[in-house]
Order: structure tokens, then C-alpha cells, then sequence
């Protein structure tokens, strides 16, 4: 009798993929890696392996605190909402974790408490006083998504205080260069608070022994993460004041854990809350040399989860990972996805396109591997992978075998073992490999290898030709008989090989073949003689238009988008947000070419210059408007006036009779201007009349939007003019 290995005796595989963050929704960049993740694990719990998917919702953090005053709800009803979409969307492309979670639940509560704990006790944690940026409109203290500015870096406009979204650059909320709140638009201060800091520093030495003896490791990582090592490990920051969507750090009533240090413990946490439900120990997974820990991740979180948290996890008695397989991003069409281009692709947007998802899934399979590449979507190599390679290879061989057999044998299987031994032994071999190729976790491998078996098999079948057999009659008949049982067993090796690439379709043709929940092991030729398969249908069909609909679909998608906020921009605009209005210096003043009241101007905007045509003559003469600082529309639809092309628009008041220009004189090119309390999401482009529609006017010498001054982070925009002057 077979020995069965015991459960507990079998060495654990914890695998996760990076936590997607309960602000948004799935989209094709997250989709990337949690199929390649849930394909990897299918691969080894059909090996036998005792492996587990384990994921949850990154819920804490000031993006979420900000997004859900925006949207008038509180934080937990937020992401609660995310969480139900992300599992709706996760499903839908077949992604099966063992566990699914949140980051804000009471397990992960008492394991940051107890992390804190173990890292104070061994002298890691400590306070000190720092200054940070305080708005003294609205009593507080700014984190980091509560405050923009201009990037210390590259000199980007309006990013945030944690990270440039032009360059990428990370930095402190007090290096932004004239910085303001999100929330009224003021300047903050600088004012002193007291923070907790985890001595990241004193860990160098150790994080650096585990990057180099960890030989599962990819080196560039490593290499990568060595250099942070070689230029000095910061300490770091571990709290927040209060607003704060997270868990307040023990005996504190407005300081709260920083969501990176409780997102990761997040893996521990939903590891717990499945043992507990399955009556297992997490300890097995956590506290075990024997298990392996293998996290699945983006290479824009390399510094968190290489450094970062093996000295959490070091310093508070847990194991720490036995792999770490970090993948490129993902691209449409070769460029960064983009929401201005049409390119960023959501999972409901695929869905709604009417594209098998198991076709995603094998696009991305066969594309990834442990290679720090990006991977590009591009349309026609999508389709032409999908038709030629998915669908006219193997899902055609699969189709012309079944039916083959439905339509000349009476769907039976006869025995053929002292047939075809030498391409049995080839196919064998090619299985071999494809296993291999899944542990490893080279999914482009292990695809290459099921085709290169499905090859094998349109070769046998189209040489063999029992087409011909059958009607020669005799022992010609027997043979086709042999040679599509042959055939027939290829197939049940390619749907036990194919079943983590594209699990639904493998269901269908296990229907087919009528034989249920085939593993690894199934992958052989042992067909019983007489079995009777089921009756055959096709089930994937190759694409056409659907490719072209699913771009045409997100293009129409993301214009209604407001920066990724799901709203209509038809229904919102008397949204000011959508104006991109900033300060600009008026380099020349020309006559226009073809009109008398026009002039033309060269303006600076700190970062470009552009050209405007304004009909300005008749109140200004060119020297009373060089070097002044105009308020400038920059994302207004061009025009060409009389022949030449106005590249935006300068604003001024007007009472009908008079009309002076908008200025903000003690702020430097390129300051964003901006309504009180207004956060701004800029549209690509906006008309004349979507300015107009807004209603700005002077009120008290301010220029207002519904009551709001517009201003900068230095001043307010005055304006000598009666009230209710339009704004044109």
C-alpha cells in the first residue's frame, strides 16, 4: 500500500503577494502579480506541496483618512467598500488565496502591539523631537498626504509629502519646496512634536549578513538594497499624530503606528486569522526554520520589504522570509499605464471588455519569470499570443482529439503501450521540465514547455493522420484507434499542466475527459483501456474586436475619470478642481501680426515656456505687463487666434467697463493657485465654457470661487475691481 505523507509532516510554503491598498480599485498592474502569485501556488499544491496564499487589504494610512473626508464617509466604511470590490475583483480573474484579509482587525492590532513590544524591550525603539509642518488654520499637524508642494527633486508641481509622482523621489513632508495644506491651501509652520523612531541603523549589519546569505535572493535586489546599506541606514520613523486612519500606539492618545510598520505584520495577521479558522498553529508558518516565506512583490516596494522588514521581523522573534521574487511593472502598449492616454486598464474594465480572464492569466504566465523586467501589454502581441498559441495550439488539438474520439471510437479509450515509446518518453521528459519550471517560478518557462508538448501532440496527430486510418478500415482502424488514445492522454497531461495558467478552462476540459481534480502526478500516460470520455465542445474561441473594445471602453472610462476619483466629469463640471491655474511671468510683449487690439506674450512658468494671445491692448500698454505675475489657465484647450495659437488663457476681472489682470506678485513661476479648501485634480483639457460655468468673480477684492479665495501657498489673489466683476 502507498505510503500518504502526513499533512504536518510535510514542510510549509507560506507564499504572499504585496497588500493591495483599500483606496481604489484592482487594476491590471496589481492583476499582474497576484496571477502570477496564485498561479505559482496552484503549480505547487498540484505538486503536493503544503503551500498556502495568504493576502489582505493594506486598510491604514492618510490617503485613505483624506479620500473618505473628500467623499464624507469614515475611513472603515471606505475601505470596507474596497475590500468587498477588491474580492468581487480578485475572484473574477480565478485568483484563489487561502486567505483574504484586512489589515485593520483585531489580530493585526495585537501583533503590532506585541512587534512594538519585543523591539522596545531589546532597546530598538525611541522618541525624539522633531519639527514638522503644522497648519495653524486647522490645528494640526500635517502628515504626508495632507500636504503638497513642489518636488525637492525634480522641481514637479503640487506632490505630496512622502513621494514625487514625476520622478519617483521619497523624501520628507519638510522638504517639499512651498508647501501647503491639502485641506484650506494655507502655508503650514514648522512646529515642534515628539515621535517614535525604530532603530533601524543599529540592524545594518545583520540585514546585510541575511541579503548575502540568502542566495534565493535575485542579485540586482540585493545589490540594490546594499547600496541603501553602504550610504548608512536611517532610523525610522514608526508614528503619526493624529488625524491618523490606523492603531494608536500603546499609552498614547494622539500618536499612531505608521502604516508601513503594521501593513507587512498584516501577512502575519492573516495567516492567524486563517489558522484559526482552520485549526492550525501560525506559529507553523511564522516561527518554523522549516517552512518557507516566500513574498511575491512589485520592485517599487523593494526598500520596505528587504530592509525594513526582515529587521522588524528579526528583532521580534519571527522567521524571516526564505524568498523575496520581486517583478518589473506593468505597461500598455509599451508606456506606463496612464489614465491620460486610456492605458490604465482596471480588472472591471477587462471584465467588461467580455475577455476570457483566463486569457490575462496566461499572457502574464507566459511573460513572467524571476527577471526584474517590466512587462508589456502590448494589443496585437495580447491577441496573436492568445490566438495562436492558447487557443490554435492547444485548446484546438485539445478539441480535435476529444471530438476526433466522440465521433469514431464511441468516445472510448484502447490501449497503446507498446506504442509511440519514444515520443512518451519525450513528453515525459517535457513534464518534467515544466514542473521544475513552476518551483522555480519561471511561469514563461513552464508555458514555453506546455506548448512545446502541445506541438508535440499537433505533430503526432496531423503524421499520423487517423482520418485516413479510420476509413481504410481493418488494422488501419485499430491503429487510428491507438493513435487518438495516444492523443487522448496527452491532452489529460496538457489540462493537469495547464490547470494553474488557466484553471476555468481546465475545468471544462476535465469535464470533457471525464476526469476530475487532476494533479501533477496525473500528468502521465494511464488511461484505463475502455474509459469513455464525454462529449466535446469548444470552449475557447479566438479573439477578434474584443482587444479593440477593451481600450475603446477604458479611453471612454477614463475621461469621465476626475484623477481617479469614480466620478462623472460631466455631472461635476462646476467642479473647480479641474482647473489647472498657476502663476506665470510675462517674459515679451509683440504685437500681434493680424489683429490691432491683440498682443502676444512669452510667458515663463518655471517649468516651460508658452506663448498666450490676449486682447489686452486697449487697457495696457507692453511695458505696464513685462515682469508681471500673471494668473495663467494652463490646461485650456489651445487656440490659434487670428493665426496664431494661444496656449492657454491669462485671467482678468471685468465689470464692463474696466478690466484688470489676475496677479501674484510675491509668488514665483509655476505656483499653483488654487480655491480654499479645493483640492486640485487638473483635467487634461477643459473648454471656455467649463471656465465660464464656474462663476469666478471678485468679492471684497478677492477672486472667488463659490465664496473660496483663490490663492497660492504665498498669497491671496486680490484684485482692485467692484464686486461681482466676472473673472474671464
Amino acid at each position: 500500500m502507498e505510503h500518504k505523507e502526513d499533512e504536518s509532516s510535510k514542510e510549509p510554503i507560506l507564499v504572499t503577494a504585496a497588500l493591495p491598498y483599500a483606496n481604489g480599485s484592482i487594476h491590471i498592474g496589481h492583476l499582474l502579480e497576484y496571477i502570477s502569485a496564485d498561479v505559482f501556488v496552484r503549480a505547487l499544491k498540484l505538486m503536493g506541496k503544503d503551500a498556502i496564499y495568504i493576502c489582505a487589504d493594506d486598510t491604514h494610512g492618510t490617503p485613505i483618512q483624506v479620500n473618505a473626508m473628500k467623499l464624507g464617509v469614515s475611513p472603515r466604511e471606505l475601505v470596507e467598500k474596497f475590500h468587498k470590490e477588491h474580492i468581487r475583483d480578485l475572484e473574477s480573474f480565478n485568483i484563489k488565496f487561502d486567505n483574504f484579509y484586512m489589515t485593520d482587525s483585531p489580530e493585526n492590532k495585537e501583533l503590532v502591539n506585541f512587534v512594538f513590544s519585543e523591539c522596545s524591550k531589546k532597546g530598538l525603539i525611541y522618541e525624539k523631537e522633531l519639527e514638522q509642518l503644522y497648519c495653524e488654520y486647522d490645528k494640526m499637524f500635517l502628515p504626508d498626504r495632507f500636504v503638497k508642494g513642489t518636488c525637492p527633486v525634480c522641481g514637479a508641481k503640487d506632490q505630496y509629502g512622502d513621494v514625487c509622482e514625476v520622478c519617483g523621489a521619497v523624501y520628507k513632508p519638510t522638504d517639499l519646496i512651498d508647501p501647503y495644506c491639502v485641506l484650506c491651501g494655507n502655508k503650514p509652520v514648522l512646529k515642534k512634536t515628539t515621535h517614535y523612531f525604530f532603530k533601524l541603523s543599529a540592524l545594518s549589519d545583520k540585514i546585510k549578513s541575511w541579503l548575502l546569505n540568502n542566495k534565493n535572493l535575485q542579485k540586482e535586489v540585493v545589490n540594490s538594497m546594499l547600496t541603501w546599506i553602504d550610504k548608512g541606514l536611517e532610523d525610522w520613523c514608526i508614528s503619526r499624530d493624529s488625524p491618523y486612519f490606523g492603531f494608536k500606539i500603546p499609552g498614547e492618545n494622539d500618536k499612531y503606528f505608521y502604516v508601513w510598520l503594521d501593513a507587512p505584520i498584516g501577512y502575519i495577521a492573516s495567516t492567524k486569522n486563517y489558522c484559526d479558522k482552520n485549526n492550525c498553529d501560525f506559529n507553523r508558518y511564522w516561527r518554523n526554520p522549516k517552512a518557507k516565506i516566500i513574498h511575491i512583490i512589485g520592485k517599487d516596494i523593494t526598500y520596505f520589504h528587504l530592509l525594513f522588514w526582515p529587521a522588524l521581523l528579526m528583532s521580534s522573534g519571527f522567521s524571516l522570509p526564505y524568498e523575496e521574487i520581486v517583478h518589473g511593472f506593468i505597461k500598455v502598449n509599451g508606456e506606463k499605464m496612464s489614465k491620460s492616454r486610456g492605458t490604465f486598464i482596471t480588472a472591471s474594465d477587462f471584465l467588461k471588455s467580455g475577455i476570457n480572464p483566463d486569457f490575462l492569466r496566461f499572457y502574464f504566465a507566459s511573460n513572467m519569470s524571476k527577471k526584474l523586467l517590466d512587462i508589456n501589454l502590448d494589443v496585437d502581441d495580447f491577441k496573436d499570443k492568445i490566438n495562436s498559441e492558447l487557443v490554435g495550439n492547444l485548446a484546438n488539438f485539445v478539441y480535435r482529439v476529444l471530438s476526433f474520439t466522440n465521433k469514431n471510437f464511441d468516445s472510448k479509450v484502447v490501449d497503446f503501450s507498446d506504442d509511440f515509446v519514444e515520443l512518451k518518453e519525450k513528453i515525459l521528459n517535457l513534464v518534467g521540465d515544466v514542473k521544475e519550471a513552476y518551483e522555480g517560478f519561471n511561469l514563461k518557462l513552464a508555458v514555453k514547455k506546455i506548448l512545446e508538448i502541445s506541438d508535440e501532440g499537433n505533430k503526432f496527430f496531423q503524421s499520423q493522420a487517423p482520418w485516413k486510418l479510420v476509413k481504410q478500415g481493418g488494422e488501419d482502424f485499430n491503429k487510428a484507434h491507438r493513435v487518438v488514445s495516444f492523443s487522448v492522454n496527452i491532452v489529460k497531461i496538457l489540462t493537469a499542466l495547464i490547470k494553474p495558467v488557466a484553471p476555468k478552462y481546465a475545468e471544462s476540459v476535465e469535464d470533457q475527459l471525464g476526469i476530475s481534480d487532476l494533479t501533477f502526478s496525473d500528468a502521465k500516460f494511464d488511461i484505463p483501456t475502455g474509459h469513455k470520455i464525454n462529449k466535446s465542445s469548444i470552449v475557447l474561441r479566438k479573439l477578434d474586436k474584443e482587444v479593440e473594445s477593451l481600450f475603446s471602453l477604458n479611453v471612454r472610462t477614463e475621461k469621465e475619470k476626475d484623477a481617479g476619483e469614480v466620478k462623472n466629469m460631466e455631472d461635476n463640471k462646476k467642479d473647480f478642481s479641474v482647473v489647472d491655474l498657476r502663476v506665470a511671468e510675462v517674459k515679451e510683449v509683440k504685437d500681434h501680426p493680424n489683429a490691432d487690439k491683440l498682443y502676444v506674450l512669452k510667458i515663463d512658468l518655471g517649468s516651460e515656456e508658452r506663448q498666450l494671445v490676449a486682447g489686452l491692448k486697449k487697457y495696457y500698454a507692453p511695458e505696464e505687463l513685462l515682469g508681471k505675475h500673471l494668473v495663467v489657465v494652463c490646461n485650456l484647450k489651445h487656440a490659434k487666434l487670428r493665426g496664431v495659437e494661444s496656449q492657454g488663457m491669462l485671467l482678468a476681472a471685468d465689470n464692463g467697463e474696466d478690466v484688470k489682470i489676475l496677479e501674484a506678485p510675491s509668488s514665483k513661476p509655476g505656483s499653483s493657485v488654487f480655491a480654499e479648501g479645493v483640492e486640485k485634480h487638473p483635467a487634461k483639457e477643459i473648454s471656455i465654457d467649463d471656465l465660464l460655468s464656474f462663476g469666478l468673480k471678485v468679492k471684497d477684492k478677492k477672486v472667488v470661487y463659490d465664496d473660496k479665495p483663490l490663492r497660492t501657498s504665498d498669497e491671496i489673489i486680490l484684485v482692485d475691481m467692484p464686486d461681482d466683476s466676472k473673472i474671464r
